[in-house]
């Protein structure tokens, strides 16, 4: 990628909660293993510490990847380097307790959806010890508990910052009635949602409440676990407990569909001299009401690749051709 047509990373800021990151995020729920085919330890630390090198500031986390596993590894790699570091981790899916309901399995143990005040104290040290430091960046509620009132959440959240143990609050998989209810509750500066070229759904329900109330949006699977990413033609095949073995998504109808829309594209990723994987993450940071997107490496290559996408700036006609190329080709996948 040649220099003249590159910047710097580029920031923005997380709702009203004074945090600046980098527009591109690294995104470990694959570094956890867990429905990713397992972890390579040294290649997952080596990825986080090239993203912070290229520039990338927020690195995203949550104990149910890998149970613990994920935070654990993201720890080692941000020793020495945590002030450098927007550290964001989740609450709310949990195996210390059978309290809220039953969610999944993982390793044997049944994890549940709770969000109660005694859950949310018993988490935090969890997640803090596991990531050696004490205070969180951003502290996301990773999916919502009906069982207990969002009232009763954001109050143990809010304690936690008063306390100086975390910085920001954020909420993940939300309805519109689950974020206006947080935001009545007190302040929320942020949500962390699924959005991509196929995924837009939350522009109609999620955004405008953000727009509203000043609160950011964190995207999260950008390239549609690696659907988008122009690397996954019609030929793969998807071993082991990868998820995406079973997903209809990752048909070969629907890869021959994206194959179309990267042949489309690829004069404006050529004229970048960018990948398609990173013209795509650009373009969903072109996307209104989208902050920061969220994005998956489990090397050091990819973590580049991703990071350099934060330094593309692309133009009016580039983003509405990209548009195009994905309604034309993208529809009912």
């Amino acid at each position: 990628m040649s220099t003249s047509q590159i910047a710097e990373m580029a920031t923005r800021p997380i709702g009203k909660s004074g945090i600046e990151a980098s527009v591109v995020g690294l995104g470990t729920w694959a570094i956890g293993g867990w429905m990713w085919g397992g972890t390579d330890e040294a290649d997952s630390i080596a990825a986080i510490q090239a993203s912070i090198d290229e520039g990338v500031s927020l690195i995203d986390t949550a104990p149910a990847y890998g149970m613990g596993r994920s935070e654990e590894i993201v720890g080692q790699a941000i020793k020495g380097r945590r002030e450098k570091v927007v550290l964001a981790t989740k609450c709310g899916l949990v195996w210390h307790t059978q309290k809220g309901n039953h969610f999944f399995d993982q390793q044997d143990k049944p994890v549940h959806r709770y969000l109660g005040a005694d859950s949310i104290v018993h988490e935090v040290e969890q997640s803090l010890r596991r990531l050696g430091t004490d205070y969180l960046d951003l502290y996301i509620t990773h999916w919502q508990d009906p069982t207990t009132p969002i009232e009763e959440t954001l109050e143990a959240l809010t304690k936690l910052k008063s306390d100086g143990k975390i910085r920001a609050i954020g909420a993940s998989n939300v309805s519109a009635d689950d974020l206006n209810a947080y935001v009545a509750a007190g302040q929320l500066d942020a949500i962390q949602e699924q959005f991509n070229m196929v995924h837009r759904d939350i522009e109609t329900t999620l955004l405008p409440i953000c727009a509203q109330h000043d609160v950011a949006t964190l995207s999260y699977s950008s390239l549609a676990l690696g659907l988008l990413s122009g690397k996954i033609g019609p030929e793969r095949t998807f071993e082991g407990d990868d998820l995406r073995k079973g997903d209809p998504r990752f048909s070969v109808e629907n890869r021959q569909k994206v194959a179309r829309m990267v042949a489309d594209i690829q004069p404006i990723a050529d004229a970048h001299h960018a990948s398609i994987a990173q013209i795509v993450i650009a373009w969903t940071l072109a996307q209104p009401g989208i902050t920061l997107a969220l994005c998956g490496a489990r090397n050091p290559k990819q973590a580049i690749e991703n990071a350099r996408a934060g330094m593309i700036r692309l133009t009016k006609d580039d983003i509405a051709a990209i548009s195009a190329a994905a309604d034309t080709h993208l529809a009912g996948i």
